[in-house]
């Protein structure tokens, strides 16, 4: 079996045009590009900037193309509000669908930030699951039963990214959430990067084995600690084991795509050849 290999738009995002970003991934072996699903700051609508990633995808001949943030804003009291942005959601993926093979897109429930403004976003523990309530869960999983089915409808996956200040930062609130959906088109993206900047986060094996069978993509990624908190690095170079982790998942019968990202400053395009060399080395020892 041979897992896509994803590419995260932030590897490409130091001024390259999508044309580049795309030429570059499959120069380098990536099956395809997790994009975000609006570009920030540029006058383009959104079919233009749909129209633009299926040319240079298809002339590039990546097969893969996926979505992510910025993630809808379900953490509002307002009734309207909340559908106002399910209601974008589905729009963004109906017109998607037309232009893509979807397979899986990752997702978020909206930033939940505790309401004490003195507490720094870096204590991630007293933000997002750690401040959830009820309402919160509610409102996420109403929204996203109605993007799950459209999601059943058209054929592809939602995945929530563990992470943190998301109600889905750790594996048993991703569970709890996930639960309430009760839909088989709405999983997890497994982000352990992300959990590692808990100060008792879970191990790799704890989780995994409480995602096992709802993991439907995953983010790598690595990092150091410091003093004051963890600095991102290559994937080969962090203190998380990657090739544990990919053990971990090839044992719990994972079979979605692996996506790396960059999320460090410095020269991105090698990284992107850096990393991906590193991840193929290790499916290839794991004859995974």
């Amino acid at each position: 079996m041979s897992l896509p290999i994803i590419m995260h738009v932030n590897y490409c995002e130091q001024g390259q045009t999508i044309e580049e970003m795309c030429q570059r991934a499959a120069a380098w072996g990536y099956d395809g590009i997790e994009f975000r699903r609006v570009r920030r700051g540029r006058e383009e609508t959104l079919v233009e900037y749909l129209d633009a990633i299926a040319r240079a995808t298809q002339a590039a001949g990546l097969t893969q193309v996926l979505f992510g943030g910025p993630g809808l804003e379900l953490m509002q009291a307002e009734v309207p509000a909340r559908q106002a942005q399910v209601e974008e959601g589905l729009a963004f993926y109906r017109l998607a669908a037309e232009r893509f093979d979807l397979t899986v897109c990752n997702c978020m429930s909206g930033s939940l930030r505790n309401p004490d403004t003195s507490i720094p976003y870096a204590q991630h523990e007293r933000h997002g699951s750690g401040i959830a309530t009820d309402d919160h869960y509610a409102w996420a999983a109403e929204g996203y039963r109605q993007l799950g089915a459209l999601a059943a409808e058209l054929g592809f996956r939602l995945a929530f990214e563990t992470h943190m200040g998301y109600l889905h930062d750790l594996p048993g609130p991703t569970v709890r959430l996930l639960e309430m959906i009760g839909s088989p088109a709405v999983g997890a993206n497994l982000d352990y990067g992300n959990m590692a900047y808990f100060p008792d986060g879970p191990t790799l094996g704890e989780a995994v084995e409480v995602l096992a069978g709802r993991i439907s993509m995953v983010h790598l990624k690595n990092s150091v600690p410091v003093p004051g908190g963890r600095v991102p690095v290559a994937l080969a170079d962090g203190m998380i084991n990657n090739r544990e982790f990919l053990r971990l998942l090839r044992d719990s019968g994972f079979d979605g795509p692996l996506c790396i990202e960059a999320p460090r400053p410095g020269d991105r395009e090698w990284f992107a050849q850096q990393d991906i060399a590193y991840l193929k080395a290790l499916l290839a020892d794991l004859e995974w």
